[in-house]
């Protein structure tokens, strides 16, 4: 038996990495955000869990990349022209789990406040029982449905990416780029 434990987090005032599953557009805190890449190079790969959609390579270590639509209650779809990867680090025990996670298309930056941000639940887009929802930023006629990268996998999954040998100590970079 699994105990989960965890602690609330609502959405913080800051930066947010937006992007469109469908007609929905979400973000993730900037911080979490180690870069963004196109899908060309997406292989699959027989020794990863089955929740991976496939690797791809980076800087000699292969990220495996997960799709963010079956997560959120959403029908898969072919990539599209704009269909893109956004690579997240997400902290797990006493390391870091580097993981790409497939989008439609990657939309802008954009800075939140705290009067923006609603830590409600965010209706019906994101499924009422999706993981790692914060809550909804607002940005004009906009809403986004922000994300949490460290909730979007369970414990297991992420014990299961660690055994595909691509966990890194805390603070080391395991693959190039800036944040």
């Amino acid at each position: 038996m699994t105990v989960v434990t965890s602690i609330a987090k609502t959405a913080q005032s800051g930066k947010y990495l937006t992007f469109l599953l469908g007609q929905q557009e979400y973000g993730l805190e900037i911080l979490s955000v180690y870069q963004v890449n196109s899908t060309a190079g997406l292989a699959r790969d027989p020794k990863a869990p089955p929740f991976i959609r496939g690797v791809i390579n980076q800087y000699g270590l292969d990220v495996p990349v997960a799709d963010l639509r079956p997560r959120l209650g959403l029908h898969p779809v072919e990539d599209g022209a704009k269909t893109s990867i956004i690579v997240v680090k997400i902290p797990h025990q006493v390391a870091e789990v580097t993981l790409g996670l497939v989008v439609d298309e990657v939309v802008e930056v954009v800075s939140l406040g705290e009067k923006q941000i609603q830590t409600a639940a965010p209706g019906p887009h994101a499924g009422a029982d999706a993981p790692g929802v914060l809550g909804t930023g607002r940005l004009g006629a906009r809403k986004i449905t922000l994300l949490d990268a460290e909730m979007l996998l369970t414990d297991e999954e992420l014990a299961a990416l660690s055994r595909m040998d691509q966990v890194a100590p805390a603070g080391r970079r395991t693959t190039g780029g800036t944040r």
